[in-house]
């Protein structure tokens, strides 16, 4: 005997159940915890759906922001997390990001940075890697739809005019805004986003496809190269 107690989530009362709290009290009012318990559904041989929960939000200081861009074998290193469970939360994270994005794109009218900024900041915060995406914009500003063009390493991202300017041309953009993130958490550009920037610049004027603006997203805070003067 090892002294280890094994419980699981019908030994706790009803009323600290996380289904049963989600019934009663709604989501809004479940911790991040129990709403990834109730994603998983059970626990392991050892763990309840609970306690796996926990483990699976401690595997980095970031917390609850590391499932924007975990993997699949990231999650699976926590003993008691399989295939199965890993696949529902990655599916259940896929499904939020796009909820959050339709809902933010449908006839949505970018009228300065800071809109792009609101749109994007969460999904792109927490990103490990440099994810360039450019805006689709039409002739009234509203957004027609957001594409993803390159993703970098941790210091840059490999853009190419051809790709940034391949699904506008096929949409119709009247003209476009540039967007990557910064993994450290600085929005401030390199010589390098500069010089992307300037290059995509001078395509867009020879295809007839305005450049508005390039916005780079830290952690809580972005840089616009319009409101900069660096446009």
């Amino acid at each position: 005997m090892n002294g280890y107690v094994k419980y699981a989530i019908k030994d706790l009362p009803v009323s600290e159940r996380p289904r049963e709290k989600l019934y009663k009290y709604g989501c809004n009012n479940l911790s991040n915890s129990e709403l990834i318990a109730i994603i998983i559904r059970t626990g392991s041989k050892k763990k309840s759906a609970l306690d796996l929960a926990q483990s699976i939000l401690a595997l980095d200081e970031v917390g609850l922001a590391f499932l924007n861009d975990c993997s699949l074998q990231e999650l699976t290193s926590i003993e008691g997390v399989g295939e199965c469970k890993a696949a529902q939360i990655l599916a259940s994270i896929e499904l939020g990001k796009r909820v959050i994005s339709y809902q933010n794109e449908y006839k949505h009218k970018v009228c300065a940075p800071i809109d792009i900024a609101r749109i994007l900041m969460e999904d792109m915060r927490h990103l490990k890697k440099e994810h360039f995406k450019v805006v689709l914009l039409d002739t009234k500003n509203q957004i027609i739809s957001m594409e993803k063009i390159s993703i970098g390493d941790l210091s840059s991202s490999i853009v190419h005019p051809r790709e940034v300017f391949k699904m506008a041309i096929k949409k119709s953009s009247a003209s476009i805004i540039l967007v990557h993130n910064h993994p450290s958490g600085d929005p401030r550009p390199s010589k390098e986003d500069i010089s992307i920037t300037e290059r995509l610049i001078e395509c867009g004027k020879i295809l007839g496809i305005n450049v508005l603006d390039h916005v780079i997203i830290g952690n809580k805070k972005y840089i616009s190269f319009k409101e900069k003067g660096l446009l």
